[in-house]
């Protein structure tokens, strides 16, 4: 009841924020344009809020960009972003993948934690500012930051490495002005290994932040 509640009120909201007077009668009326675009995004709020799970901002979010991307619009708009990301993060060391309708970018540890520590180290801060850049640019998009480890030393300890680190870099993201609700991390510790763990050089491409860039679509 209460949810239904909310759904009719949300939407008289939205239905009067798009009201226009019309000049010859004084009649209050709902332009077109703006009305069917603000009801569209105040449903697809709705629908972000009912849909929950563990982060009710970024859900209400996608729900209300819904329209934004949509058909061929997708393919292009990720492909300029691809496109901006390889030429801000050339040289960098951070590599750009595209999967379909996604963007990997692959941060190596050696270039943004220091041994086993959890913190952004400052060299890299400059390369995360051009990625800032581009996702603030390309606004359509959600992130997942994802921290993986090699398999040297406890379980326990390399899950909670993996967390924090991916944590740290969504937080300096965020600092730079990236929409936290776009955010959303997750530690994977070494059970997503990209790599041998039994030589050096594995074990190096194995310790990794992932970010994932996907379009927010219809």
């Amino acid at each position: 009841m209460l949810k239904k509640f909310a759904i009719v009120a949300l939407a008289a909201t939205f239905l009067s924020a798009c009201t226009t007077t019309d000049p010859y009668t004084g009649e209050q009326k709902v332009s077109n344009t703006a009305g069917g675009a603000a009801i569209g995004a105040g449903i697809g709020a709705l629908g972000g809020l009912v849909i929950g799970g563990g982060n009710k901002g970024r859900n209400a979010l996608i729900g209300a960009a819904i329209g934004g991307l949509a058909g061929g619009a997708i393919g292009n708009y990720m492909d300029r972003q691809e496109s901006e990301l390889r030429q801000q993060l050339q040289g960098t060391g951070v590599s750009v993948t595209r999967q379909g309708d996604r963007i990997i970018l692959n941060m190596p540890s050696n270039i943004t934690f220091a041994t086993d520590q959890d913190q952004v180290i400052p060299p890299f801060y400059q390369t995360l500012d051009s990625v800032a850049i581009v996702l603030n640019k390309f606004g359509k998009t959600y992130i997942d930051v994802n921290g993986h480890t090699d398999s040297t030393g406890s379980l326990q300890h390399n899950q909670g490495l993996s967390e924090r680190r991916a944590a740290s870099v969504a937080n300096y993201l965020g600092g730079r002005g990236v929409d936290q609700r776009r955010i959303s991390t997750m530690g994977f510790g070494p059970s997503q290994p990209v790599a041998s763990n039994a030589t050096a050089d594995g074990r190096a491409q194995n310790r990794r932040v992932e970010v994932a860039i996907a379009p927010i679509q219809q």
